[in-house]
This record gives C-alpha cells, structure tokens and sequence, in this order.
C-alpha cells in the first residue's frame, strides 16, 4: 500500500458514522474484509476490488457509485 494514493475515492467514513452504527471492526467483519483494509480503503490509500466495493455499499445501504466515484483526470 506504500501511502500511495489511488484515482478511486470514497465516502465509506462519513456514511459509517453518519448512518450506521459500523465500527471498521464491524463493517470490516459484514463485508468479510479484515479492519485494517477498511482503514486503508477509508485512508485513499488502497483502492478496493469490485467485488468489495460492491458488498461495502450493500452493506452500508447505498448504491455503489454513492460509496465510490473515481477520479478519471488522473488519466487525461
């Protein structure tokens, strides 16, 4: 993960602690991830696969473009 920063951005902190009552431990252990790689994917610092990213957002409630958007200047 090396503090890279990846083009993939996301809104899982604020919508875990805004409407949800998710620990990372807890939607860690929901989505079958360990905590440390929901700190890192809530850090910018690791970009999650698909599959992840879409039981992230099933299991906060939301679409999954309302979790994850991704920066695509990074690429023009």
């Amino acid at each position: 993960m090396g503090g890279k920063k990846t083009s993939i951005t996301n809104h899982i902190k604020r919508i875990r602690l805004a409407r949800t009552e998710f620990t990372q431990a807890g939607l860690a252990e929901r989505v079958g991830a360990t905590r440390q790689t929901i700190i890192a994917i809530e850090a910018q610092k690791y970009a999650p696969s698909l599959e992840l990213a879409f039981r992230i957002a099933h299991v906060l409630g939301e679409p999954v473009e309302e979790v994850f958007q991704f920066d695509s200047s990074l690429w023009d």
